[in-house]
């Protein structure tokens, strides 16, 4: 276990990890945080990501198979007050227990074989991309692709937003989206775009066998959605069907509802269309 404790926010190790509270900062570290015990036992899963590890005295207690797992493999291990993790973690009621993460990114050129991929463009809200990562994987995407428009998915609010699916993916982050739509269609993906003024609904997309195959969709802003420029570099724009009054449905949900039924589509196979 640790033998040192640090007291004061001013050590300088402290002030560092502090600093990648900040995008420009992750950025020229190439390190992020990941708070909470589900976040750091998810890392810990994923080979060298993590780069060190900080805990108060209480949760090194409560959550030692994680610290022990953390020395097992020589990650450093921190011990800290509560006052210093209350100013290294980011929510109003600190776990006690974070990580100092290396970036885990893959290039645009690197992706494998593509099935189904989410690309978020000029998405903002990072718990919603945080949230979108999450379902991503649940429905067994590929890949989920930020591009230069969207939010950094190393903000806070966006890993703890995951539940750990930042490390469960490959993830690609800062490509334009006309790099994205060209990769993916020479990788055999059809690219739909999910908006609330398609010409045609997802039911009727699902019905006519087009989400059996290899699909990337593209999501855009929580508010205005996705501009025409980008909707044209797709093969089409698919609405989410609303059966009931309800205007809308949020980005997240929207997301889930366009991943889970393309997966749902790809699984039945092409019998199901006939």
């Amino acid at each position: 276990m640790a033998s040192h404790e640090f007291t004061s926010i001013r050590s300088p190790k402290i002030k560092g990890a502090r600093r990648l509270a900040k995008r420009a900062f992750r950025q020229r570290e190439r390190h992020f945080l990941a708070e909470g015990p589900q976040a750091v036992r998810e890392a810990l899963a994923s080979p060298d990501v993590v780069r060190e590890l900080y805990s108060t005295a209480e949760a090194m207690n409560r959550h030692a198979p994680l610290v022990q797992a953390a020395e097992a493999v020589g990650i450093p291990v921190h011990r800290v007050t509560l006052e210093v993790m209350g100013e290294l973690a980011q929510t109003v009621t600190p776990q006690g227990l974070l990580a100092v993460c290396s970036f885990v990114d893959v290039p645009l050129s690197e992706l494998g074989p593509i099935r189904l991929a989410a690309v978020l463009s000029h998405v903002r809200d990072p718990g919603n991309a945080g949230t979108v990562l999450r379902t991503a994987d649940a429905a067994g995407a590929d890949v989920v692709i930020f591009t230069d428009a969207s939010v950094d998915p190393y903000n806070g609010k966006c890993v703890r937003a995951s539940a750990g699916s930042l490390f469960h993916l490959p993830v690609v982050v800062g490509p334009r989206i006309d790099e994205v739509v060209r990769h993916l269609r020479e990788a055999g993906a059809a690219i739909l775009a999910a908006d609330g003024r398609g010409d045609r609904d997802l039911d009727a997309a699902a019905d006519s066998g087009d989400l059996g195959g290899p699909v990337a969709w593209v999501f855009g802003n929580e508010a205005w959605g996705l501009p025409e420029e980008t909707v044209a570099l797709t093969d089409g724009a698919v609405s989410v069907p609303i059966y009931g009054d309800a205007e809308s449905l949020n980005l997240a949900t929207a997301a889930a509802v366009c991943l889970y039924t393309t997966a749902r589509e790809q699984r039945r196979g092409p019998a199901a269309s006939n």
